[in-house]
C-alpha cells in the first residue's frame, strides 16, 4: 500500500462521504472513488459499505483506519525528525501539559543538564491530552503524561510518581474546613460544578461545568466561585490564598509517567528517561 492510498482511505473513512473527502483532499470525486476500489481489489476485502444514501465502514475498514492512522503518523514523524536532525545541533523536545508536574519538570531539566553529554531540551507546553499526538507525529521526542487522564497505548513508558487527588475550592467555602470529602459529595456540589476539559477531537462533553483549557484558567474560575476541581495533590504549590483544598481519599490516584515512541533509538531520550527514573 502507498501512503497516498492510505491518506485517501482515511479521509473517506473519517468523513463517511466521498464528496466531502474529495473536497478535503482537494481532488475530484471520481479518481478518489477509483483509488478506494483499487485498494479494495488489491487487499481482497470490502472496506466500505456504499449505498445511495450513506457510506459505512466494514470491520476490515475499521481495522485499516486504525492501522492507517498509525502508519501515516509514523511517516510524518520520520519526515519531521529527519528535518530536525538536519536543521541544527542535536536536541530533545519534551512535551508536557501546561501547569502540570512543574516541580518534577524543573528538577528533571536541572538533573539532566548536569549529565555528561546532555543535549539541549526544548520544552513544549501543550493542552490536555495532546502529548500522545505530539509523540506520534514527531513533534516531540518524549513527554510527561498523567494516568488515568492521558492515553499511553502504544507508547513505551516508565511510571515516575503516584499521588492522591484533592478538591480545590474557593477560600471561605463552607466545605473548605472539612478533613476530607468523598467523590460522591463532590459530584453533588451544584453551586460549584466540575469543569469540562476538551476531548481529543477538540469538542467538550455536555454538562453544567465551565469549559476550560488549562490550569491557569481553571484556578481563576475557582477563585471566582464558578467551579471546583479534582487535581493531583502536587498542584497545591500553584494555588493562591483565594483557594482552599480538601483531600478526596476515594478519588483515583494520578500517576505521572514519562513516555516515548517505542521505535526511538535516541541516546538523549534514553538518558533523559534514566534521569527521570532516578528522581
Amino acid at each position: 500500500m502507498e501512503t497516498r492510498e492510505l491518506r485517501y482511505f482515511v479521509a473517506v473513512a473519517e468523513e463517511l462521504h466521498f464528496g466531502r473527502a474529495a473536497q478535503r483532499l482537494a481532488m475530484a470525486q471520481p479518481p478518489l472513488s477509483r483509488a478506494i476500489q483499487q485498494l479494495e481489489r488489491r487487499l481482497g476485502v470490502v472496506l466500505l459499505h456504499r449505498t445511495a444514501r450513506a457510506v459505512a465502514l466494514t470491520e476490515a475498514g475499521s481495522v485499516l483506519l486504525r492501522e492507517a492512522r498509525v502508519a501515516l503518523d509514523a511517516v510524518e514523524a520520520a519526515e519531521r525528525r529527519t528535518r530536525r536532525a538536519a536543521a541544527g545541533p542535536p536536541g530533545v523536545v519534551l512535551a508536557t501539559k501546561a501547569g502540570a508536574s512543574s516541580e518534577l519538570l524543573s528538577k528533571l531539566l536541572d538533573a539532566y543538564a548536569a549529565e555528561p553529554g546532555a543535549v539541549a531540551v526544548e520544552v513544549m507546553l501543550c493542552g490536555p491530552g495532546e502529548q500522545e499526538g505530539l509523540l506520534r507525529d514527531g513533534r516531540a521526542d518524549v513527554a510527561l503524561v498523567h494516568r488515568p487522564f492521558d492515553t499511553t497505548a502504544g507508547l513505551d513508558t516508565e511510571d515516575l510518581h503516584t499521588e492522591q487527588q484533592v478538591l480545590v475550592l474557593p477560600a471561605g467555602h463552607p466545605l473548605a474546613n472539612r478533613p476530607h470529602l468523598s467523590t460522591a459529595e463532590v459530584t453533588t456540589l451544584t453551586d460549584l460544578p466540575l469543569p469540562r476539559w476538551p476531548r481529543r477531537d477538540g469538542g467538550y462533553p455536555d454538562g453544567p461545568g465551565p469549559q476550560v483549557r488549562d490550569h491557569t484558567q481553571l484556578f481563576q474560575l475557582i477563585a471566582l466561585g464558578r467551579a471546583c476541581a479534582l487535581v493531583p495533590e502536587s498542584l497545591r504549590a500553584q494555588l493562591r490564598d483565594d483557594h482552599a483544598t480538601v483531600p478526596v481519599p476515594d478519588a483515583p490516584t494520578v500517576t505521572t509517567v514519562i513516555a516515548w515512541p517505542p521505535h526511538s533509538r535516541s541516546k538523549a531520550v534514553a538518558d533523559l528517561v534514566r534521569t527521570a527514573m532516578r528522581l
